[in-house]
Parts: structure tokens; sequence; C-alpha cells
């Protein structure tokens, strides 16, 4: 049987150590064609030597600056010479078989234009992170995902048609890029996946779940404190995201909603705390939107 070439795109910074652990996974994988890219984010501290020397078969990137989740992936992409393209974390290892599900989803659909496995919180209870997603709430600017922290059952073994991949893993054709566009560089961080998805769907495709796939995902299943760069990043991005895939009364109730009773009730949070910073970088996340105003529109 005819395997197309599966390209697998990684982001690397500062974790060459856990990127190995990747790509150790990916070598027990069953797919008999595929390519590993890893792509390093011009990483200050880590040499990212270490993963060619411990796997010699990984085609490393080097670039000379950090361009973000997005960015990073694209220079990826220039490379890749797959027919389908794998989008995979760096904190992430594999099931042995799941590359087989993803790819016989998109030979039998063509319509099919992203697609995501189902994703388990690595180290843990089989605890559910993504199995499917329910996708933005247009009038309140929040993402729903399905099964999330469940423990899994098989109750979501069935794959069905969702309404967003997930970042931490998703296939895509590259006719659908080709066609699409690659991932939106504005975001840097956060949120840029579900913009592409909406892209890739406003373009005629559809967004697919398959649960035969399995990926293990090691973030942390905790809710920590955030750092100053998320907190800027998550809501800065959460509002250009509403600005570019939300229209009508739902994009005024989303704004208003995310300006009126989100921000105000993170900023006394954070005063309370005395967590200044990330109050500062609440009000810059909201100041860019208003500097970037005419940079926003959807592709």
């Amino acid at each position: 049987m005819h395997r197309p070439l599966v390209s697998i795109i990684s982001v690397n910074y500062n974790q060459a150590g856990v990127t190995c652990e990747m790509v150790a996974s990916l070598r027990q994988v069953t797919y008999p064609n595929l390519e590993i890219i890893v792509v390093d984010n011009a990483s200050p501290t880590d040499n990212p030597s270490l993963i060619l020397e411990t796997y010699p078969e990984v085609k490393l990137i080097r670039s000379s600056s950090n361009l973000g989740y997005a960015g990073g992936n694209n220079l990826g992409i220039l490379q890749a010479k797959g027919k389908y393209l794998l989008f995979l974390n760096n904190d992430t290892e594999v099931d042995p078989g799941f590359l087989e599900p993803l790819v016989q989803l998109f030979e039998n659909t063509p319509q099919a234009g992203i697609a995501s496995p189902k994703i388990i919180f690595y180290g843990t209870d089989n605890l559910i992170q993504y199995a499917g997603s329910m996708g933005v709430n247009p009038w309140t600017g929040r993402s729903k995902g399905i099964g999330y922290q469940e423990r899994d059952k098989g109750q979501y073994n069935v794959s069905t048609k969702t309404a967003l991949a997930d970042g931490a893993a998703m296939l895509v054709p590259k006719k659908v890029i080709d066609q699409v566009g690659m991932m939106p560089e504005l975001y840097f961080l956060y949120y840029e996946e579900l913009d592409w998805c909406e892209m890739i769907k406003r373009a005629g495709f559809t967004c697919h779940y398959v649960a035969d796939a399995t990926v293990y995902h090691k973030e942390s299943v905790s809710v920590g404190k955030f750092s100053v760069l998320k907190t800027y990043y998550m809501n800065r991005n959460r509002l250009l995201f509403i600005r570019r895939n939300v229209n009508g009364w739902a994009f005024l109730t989303s704004t208003t909603i995310f300006l009126m009773a989100a921000i105000p009730k993170k900023a006394l949070s954070h005063s309370l705390r005395r967590e200044w910073k990330h109050l500062l970088a609440l009000g810059r996340g909201l100041w860019w939107n208003l500097q970037n105003q005419n940079r926003t529109l959807p592709n």
C-alpha cells in the first residue's frame, strides 16, 4: 500500500532534551514514510546541536531570531516535502500507531482540511486534554474543549468533524496550505492555530477529531501562575481573534464582555496580588490592539 510522505514539524526553544524525547517516540512509529523537521527558534541558552547529534535523521533548521509559534512552524513548512504536514509540539510523545488513522482520514476525505488526534495529558491516569472542540463561543470569545480533564474510558472513541483542531498536534495537507496560506504570524504565541482553523474552514475545508490516534502532551494539568509573557499574549490575542473571526452582534457582545468583565476581573485579581507586571501586561495587550487596527483583517 502506498504511504504518502508525512513531514513532522516541531518548534524547539531552549528545550533540546525535551525535543529529543519527542524524537525518540517518533522513532517507534509504525508509519513507514516520514521526515522530521525541528525548527530551533534562536534558543538563547540551550544548544540545539544535541538534537542532531543524538538523532542525525532530523532536519534541524536554525532560525536567527525567535519567530514565535507560527513563524517557527512556517519556517518548517518552507522546507517540508511531504504531502501531509504534522505540526507537533516538542513536549509531546506519540502512540506508535498514531499516524495511520490521521493519514487515512485525508486519503479518504478530499474536503478534510485539518485534523487532530486524541490528546492525553502525559503522566496522568489517562486524563484527556483534547477529544474535539466546541469552538470559540462568538458571544464570549472563550473556547471550549470536549472531554477536558475527563478520564479516558472510551467515551470519545468515535472520530467526528469538530469545530477546532488543537495546536499540540494537527495534520494539514500541503495542498490546503498552498490554497489558504501559512499560519498567521501576527499572534506570535497563542490563538494562532485557532485562527488558522477558521481560515481553513472559510476556504471550504472541514476540521476533524481522529479518535484512533493518540498523542501524549506534557503540559501541566494544574492551573499555575501565568508568566507575564503568557498574560500579555493570551489577552492580546483573545481580543485579536475576536476581531478577526466574529461579526455582527456577536462581535459587539464578545468584545463588550471581554473589555467590561474579563479584563476588569483580571486586573482586580492582579492588583490584589500586587502583580504589577501582569497588570501592565494586560494594558499593553489592549494598547497593541488599538495601535494595530488596520493589520488584523482576516485572510
